[in-house]
């Protein structure tokens, strides 16, 4: 199997030669890092430090640019001179993987599995409705934490309806105890290691009880279960208890928790300062057990809002439009997720601790490639640009799920590129690997990546070759090829070729090694090929993910109303009989009146 090199390297590792400023500022932070010791002492087990960007594109960080590019750090518009050196001295992965959106992304993260089979299909906004919290009893072979419906107000002509998705991460406390996961947080607890939880959580079903960071394992911090936040004058929202439908079957909202702040308190800022408090306590101790750091930042999430004079900065730079990079409070931002990573290494060091601690960065999904202002479409709002991957944020397309991944360590991890495809799933039991944690007869999708990372890692060679997506969703974002409302797809990754289907009726497929912007679809030239990874992509489909979260037919659809130059044509039933056919909608869905 051939994997994707933009660059002609070894096919394994390459090893990028460090610009100069870049190399000048990591030895500033990282060198000589066993010189200065805390008042605790080594434990024997490694720290962890997890770091998750949101909606941080592929293409957002210098050192992801310059490899697809070829263009050096100082003359592109963002700069990220902390994070390049990590990816540097690290061990950084150019086809790793994440679901389109961001709440199945941190449910993957944390349990190991497909979020599709879990339920996490999407992320939803504060108001969705679940039979938990409208207090409703679920239909047979519903969780109570299941959304009732979710969808976009879409005025053109639908021929599917949306599945319907998860809102919570299943626990003891919330649902079938049969349905509780494992998270990285309670495996690592039960072997000697404190978890804690810093930032965004957005998979404890809007503030539902028994949903919490610290249901799941974690120490909580501060945190909120959010899908974005206010950077400024954002901690009264974090704190309030007053419930969102006072149907919800609790007392109180458990939405977040943060310290009180004043107004000007830069968000990104503050996620930094709870986690350098948190780990100079804990280092600090006499013997403090190995320390499970998972921050989850809401950067670069919109709004976008950032410091004044980083706005300015970037407003004044001549490189301004590079590779479709020109809104400068997303610079600005950028810059402040970068100083946050550069003082979290910078405490890592002070504390003696960075020689022993691995640390993960990963961003939840593609960056936002459209107007995040939808109602005039303007285009000065789009967020960021993934190029030259096509798409993003909500789509199945490289620009969306396509993100980057790096392993830090300052004695042990490999220097260099893999250029092979992995995923979110692979991070607990990376994890699991490096805090040598046996994960035997677990049913998990991923697998350690330990064997990229060092030579003494003791993990079993990666073997996966076939990756999967499922978002079954109409929304209103457009599609990067015919630029109307995106309709529901699903995707499978076999080797270097890559099928999406779309369930209105059409198919893509692209060779990922030869073209991996996407704009050769093969459809036609491989027939067979195109037909066993669509038989493939549906088996999986319904052998892992439940009906409910399957798109539905459109019993109302109109195909004289139809905008799109295609007919609606079920493929399913077309190619793989009726026993794999789109079923209709079920008529319960019209018991809760809807907002």
């Amino acid at each position: 199997m051939v994997y994707l090199r933009f660059q002609k390297q070894n096919p394994t590792f390459s090893v990028t030669r460090i610009p100069l400023l870049t190399a000048a500022l990591f030895s500033i932070f990282c060198s000589a890092a066993t010189n200065e010791r805390p008042p605790g002492s080594k434990h024997s087990k490694p720290n962890i430090v997890l770091i998750l960007a949101d909606d941080l594109g592929i293409s957002d960080l210098g050192a992801y640019a310059e490899r697809w590019t070829g263009t050096s750090p100082e003359k592109q518009f963002y700069e990220t001179p902390a994070i390049d050196a990590l990816i540097h001295n690290g061990t950084a992965f150019s086809q790793a993987y994440a679901c389109p959106l961001c709440s199945p992304t941190r449910s993957s993260i944390l349990t190991g599995k497909y979020a599709a089979r879990i339920g996490f299909q999407t992320a939803t906004g504060g108001r969705a409705q679940s039979w938990y919290n409208q207090n409703k009893t679920p239909p047979k072979g519903y969780l109570s934490q299941d959304a009732v419906f979710w969808l976009d107000n879409i005025p053109t002509e639908q021929a599917v309806w949306n599945g319907t998705t998860l809102l919570a991460l299943p626990t003891e406390s919330n649902g079938p105890a049969e349905r509780d996961v494992t998270t990285i947080a309670e495996l690592l607890n039960a072997n000697g290691y404190r978890s804690a939880f810093v930032g965004k959580w957005h998979v404890g079903g809007h503030g539902s009880q028994g949903s919490t960071p610290k249901d799941n394992g974690f120490e909580e911090i501060a945190w909120c279960d959010a899908g974005g936040s206010l950077y400024f004058n954002w901690e009264k929202s974090w704190n309030r208890k007053k419930l969102i439908y006072p149907t919800m079957p609790q007392e109180e909202l458990f939405i977040g928790k943060s310290e009180p702040v004043e107004p000007s308190v830069y968000l990104t800022d503050y996620l930094t300062d709870e986690s350098v408090e948190l780990m100079e306590a804990h280092f600090a101790r006499e013997s403090p057990e190995p320390l499970f750091l998972y921050l989850c930042h809401f950067a670069m999430h919109a709004p976008l809002q950032a410091k004044q004079e980083d706005i300015h900065y970037f407003e004044e730079k001549d490189t301004l439009g590079w590779n479709g990079h020109r809104h400068s409070s997303y610079a600005a931002m950028l810059r402040s997720l970068d100083q946050s990573i550069a003082k979290i290494v910078s405490t890592l060091k002070k504390a003696g601790q960075l020689d022993n601690t691995w640390i993960i960065f990963m961003s939840d999904n593609g960056g936002v490639t459209w107007p995040l202002n939808q109602r005039t479409k303007d285009p000065t709002s789009i967020a960021t640009s993934n190029a030259p991957f096509l798409g993003g944020k909500a789509m199945v397309f490289e620009g969306g799920i396509r993100v980057p991944l790096f392993i830090y360590h300052a004695s042990k991890s490999k220097h260099g590129w893999i250029d092979r495809p992995v995923d979110c799933n692979d991070i607990l039991p990376t994890i699991a690997d490096l805090a040598g944690v046996s994960l035997k007869n677990s049913d998990l999708d991923g697998q350690s990546l330990g064997e990229f990372l060092s030579d003494e890692t003791e993990s079993f060679p990666y073997s996966r070759e076939r990756f999967f997506w499922h978002y079954p969703f109409n929304v209103k974002v457009h599609h990067p090829l015919d630029h109307l409302p995106l309709t529901p797809h699903s995707a499978i990754r076999a080797g270097d070729y890559k099928l999406i289907y779309d369930w209105s009726g059409r198919l893509w497929l692209f060779d990922l090694e030869n073209d991996p912007s996407e704009k050769n679809n093969l459809v036609e030239v491989e027939p067979e090929l195109t037909q066993q990874l669509f038989r493939e992509l549906n088996e999986w489909l319904s052998e892992n993910v439940a009906d409910r979260y399957l798109p539905t037919l459109n019993p109302d659809y109109d195909p004289e109303k139809d905008t799109r130059d295609y007919p609606f044509v079920d493929l399913r039933n077309e190619y793989l009989g009726s026993s794999f056919a789109i079923q209709p909608r079920p008529n319960y869905f019209n018991t809760i009146e809807y907002p």
